[in-house]
């Protein structure tokens, strides 16, 4: 009897801890439930949170986007400047002349191209630039520097125009005054920042030879094919040359006198040195051109007098130039691709 009271009073015991330990189990999943319901709540709150901010940002976002839109009209209608170096260039290119190249075939590859003037339509360009060539009996070589050179100054998004001055009559070639001439002639017709004076029988080769002035005068022609593209000698200012409107008339452009070949290019240097300018150039890799060789022209012929004529730069620059050039304009024909200015010249003084 004793035993059964016993083993009662196990069994009673151990059913009242099972039933604890079932009650402190539901209290604890109860309690589990709440919190895992609350950080739920939390959690979904945090989402619908961020989802509102997220929203709230992309329209804020749509809405300085509408505005910045609605107002790119109304702040800024005009273009902007062209950069300083332009996307368009392709360094080195080796040229090729095809003998049956015709100008139409190069006014309809030039389209844009209208009475000898470009400017680029993406951009405002930052100089407007005149190219001067001095021409008599050089057709060819002409056709096959504007087939190179109207590509190569659009590459450059520059706003330019070419004129050709051409020599009629029958006297000695002098290329400096044609020079003064297309100057004179060119100002009559835009206000140009500056001027390229181009020998016809030179093509550069290389885009980022850029044909824009400097705040010195610049000479282009580092080297050509003719010369194993090395300087010509110490000194060299010839072939092609690029100086505002300041500097040029500063030296009072070139000088009238020198007819036939040779000795203009140094005169002209000299005026530079004496206004204690410097010349400066591109680098020996860029400033490469490619001469169309040919025979010395007739009417051309070497200049005898070209080394007299240098030692008096220093007593005439001032009153040999700009400020004496005198000529006979016999036409000026706005073709496609250049603007044609036919001048005669008198009779060349003899020297005394």
């Amino acid at each position: 009897m004793a035993l059964g009271l016993h083993v009662f009073h196990l069994f009673y015991k151990f059913k009242v801890l099972v039933l604890a330990t079932l009650g402190l189990m539901v209290l604890w999943a109860t309690f589990s439930y709440f919190v895992d319901s609350r950080q739920q709540i939390f959690k979904a709150k945090s989402m619908v949170e961020d989802f509102r901010k997220v929203t709230s940002l992309e329209d804020s976002q749509k809405e300085e986007k509408t505005e910045s839109i609605a107002h790119v009209p109304t702040v800024k209608s005009f273009q902007g400047h062209c950069p300083a170096l332009s996307p368009y260039l392709r360094g080195a290119s080796k040229l090729t002349f095809k003998a049956s190249l015709t100008l139409e075939e190069v006014e309809k590859e030039n389209p844009q191209v209208a009475k000898g003037r470009y400017h680029p339509t993406e951009c405002s360009a930052l100089q407007h630039v005149a190219i001067l060539i001095p021409h008599r009996n050089r057709e060819k070589h002409l056709l096959y520097l504007l087939e190179h050179l109207h590509p190569f100054l659009q590459r450059q998004q520059l706003d330019y125009g070419i004129y050709v001055i051409h020599q009629a009559g029958s006297t000695k070639f002098n290329r400096a005054k044609l020079l003064n001439v297309g100057y004179l002639e060119a100002l009559k017709e835009a206000n140009w920042d500056c001027f390229i004076f181009h020998d016809v029988d030179l093509v550069p080769e290389n885009d980022f030879n850029i044909y824009m002035c400097d705040r010195q005068p610049k000479h282009l022609v580092v080297g050509r094919n003719s010369t194993g593209y090395r300087l010509r000698y110490q000194g060299y200012f010839g072939g092609v040359t690029a100086l505002t409107r300041d500097q040029f008339s500063k030296v009072n452009g070139f000088s009238n006198n020198y007819w036939g070949w040779g000795g203009e290019d140094d005169d002209l240097r000299i005026r530079v040195e004496m206004q204690k300018m410097r010349v400066v150039r591109p680098p020996a890799d860029v400033g490469r051109y490619t001469m169309i060789f040919h025979k010395r022209d007739h009417g051309n012929e070497e200049n005898g007098e070209r080394m007299k004529l240098l030692r008096q730069v220093s007593r005439m620059w001032k009153t040999d130039g700009l400020n004496s050039c005198s000529y006979k304009l016999l036409s000026v024909e706005h073709n496609p691709l250049y603007v044609n200015i036919t001048v005669d010249f008198s009779m060349e003084p003899k020297m005394s």
